[in-house]
């Protein structure tokens, strides 16, 4: 009788989810089911560390201040777990988000506190925590400084040494590579790719 009430549960908020998100009601489906396999023995909330394990695992992503924010993205409600809505409507944005999306997602992603700017210091950060294993120089914080000025040169678009939100979307609308400028916070096509297939049955991301 539990089995036919959750499935119950499952379509009708599919149903709703469907009409605020870019999947269909079928992927959501999948999407909630894969979630409650995942958080089985959590009550349907997902800890900070099985997400951490998902974007690892499934996504391939290694990054602890990067992979933080993203679970803080997802988290909208901020009470440190995400519930099922927060997971689908996270991966709405994460696998299908169109370009202002994904740009209103990175910018809070790299945002580290919050306060709508990111900073040179966030930047310095986040291009250290990301890119130290790649710096050869004896001195990898110099080389990380060269990179947070030049991010600034390009991005600072009024000059007051931080970026907003305006300053990002121009930059990003000029330069669509400077999306993921400070770090991977979304799939790569290849991962998105073996994503949907496996989890949505769908051939490709879209």
């Amino acid at each position: 009788m539990s089995q036919v009430v959750a499935k119950k549960n499952a379509t009708k908020l599919a149903d709703q989810l469907s009409k605020k998100t870019r999947f269909s009601k079928s992927e959501i489906e999948s999407l909630i089911g894969m979630f409650r396999t995942l958080t089985r023995d959590k009550g349907e909330k997902m800890d900070r560390n099985k997400f951490r394990d998902v974007l690892h695992n499934t996504f391939d992503m290694t990054d602890d201040i990067i992979m933080d924010r993203i679970f803080r993205a997802f988290d909208r409600d901020s009470d440190s777990s995400i519930n099922t809505e927060e997971w689908v409507e996270g991966l709405s944005v994460f696998l299908r988000g169109d370009l202002d999306e994904k740009m209103r997602y990175s910018f809070n992603v790299y945002d580290l506190n919050g306060d709508g700017f990111i900073s040179r210091e966030e930047m310095f950060s986040m291009l250290k925590s990301s890119l130290t294993k790649q710096l050869s120089e004896e001195d990898p914080d110099e080389g990380v400084k060269d990179l947070v000025e030049l991010a600034l040169k390009k991005m600072d678009i009024d000059h007051d040494s931080r970026v907003s939100f305006e300053d990002f979307k121009k930059a990003v609308g000029d330069e669509p590579l400077l999306l993921e400028a400070f770090g991977p916070c979304l799939p790569d096509k290849k991962a998105c790719d073996a994503f949907t297939e496996n989890y949505l049955h769908a051939k490709r991301c879209i």
